[in-house]
């Protein structure tokens, strides 16, 4: 089997953009096809020319998409509809449902607001979810007939996949996203311990240990509390499904508890956006929400209302959840340009922040941020960052790779001085190869494949005749205690026993059926497939010396071979005839001028045939 070779088009030594390309046995698969927050140039989709100049169907088998983030999906629509892609696209249910939702968002962010051409329109983002098919956890999908994949829990966001791929003996488990933690909303990441060749794993947390998650979530309400006492007006910059939900059933079950009056709102739409979707797909959630849901729904809040772009002017304290979670568009942006220049005010960032947007600049601590617009605004609130980001840190991957027990491992969607560090420590803990291929740079990973080879039982009791162990009779003295068997009985049943302990030597045929493979005897696969058999045999023709009757000389002949091959069966068929064990035969012919002697034997036989040749000519001269 070939080599596995990977190359990210996307989130090679770097986050966002997730788009890899994987080539396993002889198919070529794309895992994600998202888009660069960062970026509002080429940059932002991925480079496709390292596949193909052209349409893409001919040379991808699948793509499969882990969940509907879009540095995940962002550059479906332009994948499919502008570049060319007509194959088949994989992805849960809510991915499903969620993807043309997010998608849509983009759009018009992009094109009816900041005017850009030469970008997907409503309908390709119709026309690309028309190629999605669906899976369900833990359900085998076969793309065709050898390559299969099945989706494990990630975690993450509603609908993420983790996805194991097959093809014959080799196989990769590619993460996604994912989180080893359950928290107040979904479960942790889980996946059969499936060991494959190689394991892709995000790496955005490489070298990040968290603090409990009580305590993180105490030090978020203090600083919430803290601020909207003193006065002041606290924005939460969040993505549309996600950690919005879960930080939203954490300050309002804490507005409640504490009677707290200061008004709490989430962009337009999120609330009816969020449980329409959490309502739909209710099992993908944890088991707490599944329990009570049907007495109260967790995320119909008491404390959170809605936002109205008026309200970003109002006097007084307030907290906002707003769209999207970077700072790099949108209302979350709008709200942060206005209320950046005052001092009582914070900015909480929840989550991680790619290089080049707003976000990312304030975190680092920019002071000033300028615009497009040739605007530059004073960046005075007090700005926090508190990691309820659902990725597994350092501590989840290896806790994945130790349940996983995968050949290799490959770090992606990370920074690449934190992927040095990660991959060293695994490297060192698990003495297995890691790889951090950059953007455009393909990895090969050597794979050795082990087969499991079935062995008919048939054949095995032909094969091994095994040796019977012999009874030991134990005579008994009327006048004294039962006699023992003797040592040198006991050796001959030590040594019976040693020989069936002893390798055999196994003659059958490897057949492959339905990539099972399976030795059998010659009968036993001619009958399993089909197959009509054949036999393959050798004729040696002699001019003999014409020396009395026929059966004389098949007489002399039976005598000198049986005292050159004493032990083989030598059996005369009548005067003119005589055969050596099962298929050498010999037939001797009167002809007009010439007694003729004919030697054949079976390509089974060729050792005994051949003896048999030498010792005629050696005896005749021939």
């Amino acid at each position: 089997m070939p080599d596995i070779k990977v190359t990210p088009l996307g989130a090679g030594q770097d986050v966002g953009r997730s788009c890899i390309l994987v080539t396993i046995g002889g198919k070529n698969i794309m895992l994600d096809c998202g888009m660069h927050m960062g970026y509002n140039d080429e940059r932002r989709f991925p480079d496709f020319s390292y596949i193909t100049e052209g349409p893409l169907t001919n040379h991808l088998d699948c793509v499969i998409i882990s969940h509907f983030h879009l540095d995940h999906c962002g550059a479906l629509p332009y994948m499919t509809e502008m570049v060319g892609y007509n194959g088949p696209i994989y992805m849960t249910q809510p991915t499903k449902a969620l993807c043309p939702v997010l998608l849509e968002d983009m759009r018009k962010v992009a094109v009816e607001r900041k005017g850009e051409t030469n970008f997907f329109t409503s309908s390709m983002i119709k026309d690309t979810m028309k190629k999605v098919i669906t899976v369900t956890l833990h359900e085998t999908v076969h793309v065709d007939k050898e390559l299969e994949i099945k989706a494990y829990y990630a975690g993450h966001v509603l609908g993420a996949s983790m996805f194991h791929i097959r093809v014959g003996s080799q196989s990769i488990v590619y993460t996604g996203d994912y989180n080893m933690t359950p928290d107040r909303h979904l479960g942790a990441a889980w996946i059969d311990k499936c060991r494959p060749d190689l394991l892709i794993s995000e790496s955005t947390y490489a070298t990040t240990i968290r603090d409990s998650k009580r305590c993180r979530e105490r030090d978020f309400l203090k600083k919430v509390h803290d601020c909207v006492d003193r006065g002041g007006k606290v924005l939460i910059p969040v993505f549309a499904l996600g950690r919005v939900q879960e930080l939203c059933i954490l300050l309002d079950t804490y507005w409640d508890r504490m009677n707290l009056k200061v008004p709490v709102y989430f962009t337009m739409g999120l609330a009816e956006t969020a449980n329409k979707y959490y309502r739909m797909f209710i099992t993908w959630t944890n088991q707490k929400i599944r329990r009570t849901f049907v007495h109260r729904n967790m995320f119909d809040f008491n404390h959170i209302k809605p936002f109205d772009k008026s309200c970003i002017d109002n006097p007084g304290p307030m907290v906002v959840f707003a769209t999207p979670g970077m700072l790099h568009a949108g209302l979350s942006l709008t709200i942060f340009k206005k209320w950046a220049p005052s001092e009582k005010n914070m900015v909480i960032m929840p989550g991680y922040c790619v290089q080049g947007t707003v976000g990312y600049k304030i975190l680092n601590g920019a002071k000033k941020i300028d615009f497009e617009d040739k605007k530059v605004i004073d960046v005075n609130l007090s700005v926090e960052y508190m990691s309820f980001s659902a990725h597994a840190d350092a501590k989840g991957i290896m806790q994945l790779i130790r349940h996983c027990e995968p050949k290799n491992v490959m770090l992606v969607h990370g920074e690449n001085t934190k992927m040095d560090f990660l991959k060293q420590k695994i490297m060192e803990e698990f003495n297995i190869n890691c790889y951090k291929p950059k953007n455009g740079e393909t990895a090969t990973i050597p794979v050795t494949s082990n087969f499991t080879v079935d062995v008919s039982l048939p054949l095995l009791k032909r094969s091994l005749k095994a040796v019977q162990t012999p009874v030991i009779p134990l005579s008994k003295n009327i006048d004294g205690p039962s006699s023992y068997a003797s040592s040198s009985d006991k050796r001959n049943v030590t040594e019976s026993e040693s020989e069936n302990k002893k390798q055999k030597l196994l003659h059958g045929v490897l057949v492959m059926k339905n990539n099972n493979l399976r030795i059998m005897g010659v009968n036993e696969a001619y009958n399993e497939l089909g197959v009509s058999s054949h036999l393959l045999t050798f004729t040696e023709r002699f001019e003999m010396p014409s020396r009395g009757p026929v059966a004389g000389l098949t007489s002399s002949l039976n005598s000198l071979i049986s005292q050159k091959l004493p032990g083989w069966p030598i059996q005369t068929v009548n005067e003119s005839e005589m055969s050596i064990g099962e298929s050498v035969l010999i037939n001797v012919q009167d002809e007009e001028y010439s007694r003729i002697l004919l030697l054949s034997w079976s390509y089974q036989d060729e050792s005994l045939g051949t003896k048999v040749l030498e010792i005629i000519r050696n005896a005749y001269k021939l």
